[in-house]
């Protein structure tokens, strides 16, 4: 994880883009790695080693080579609850 949350950017990067990902996921976004698994954070955690994903200058989870709009559901406003 150490490789990891160096190439993300540090520790709270790296776990925002997990949580951002799995949930995105848990909403039906399809895995950009092929593996023979259900684990969902082995799939993460896959497509950040190989720059699958990764999070703009605003946080956003985006997928490399997609639109603006890629990436999983639009983001929740918790304000708006």
């Amino acid at each position: 994880l150490d490789a990891l949350r160096e190439e993300v950017g540090g520790r709270f990067k790296l776990s925002t883009l997990i949580q951002k990902r799995l949930v995105a996921l848990n909403a039906g976004a399809r895995p950009l790695v092929d593996l023979n698994t259900n684990d969902k954070m082995q799939i993460v955690l896959t497509e950040i080693q190989q720059d699958k994903i990764y999070l703009d200058t605003s946080g956003n989870l985006r997928i490399t080579g997609e639109s603006d709009s890629a990436g999983g559901p639009p983001e929740l406003d918790l304000n708006a609850l």
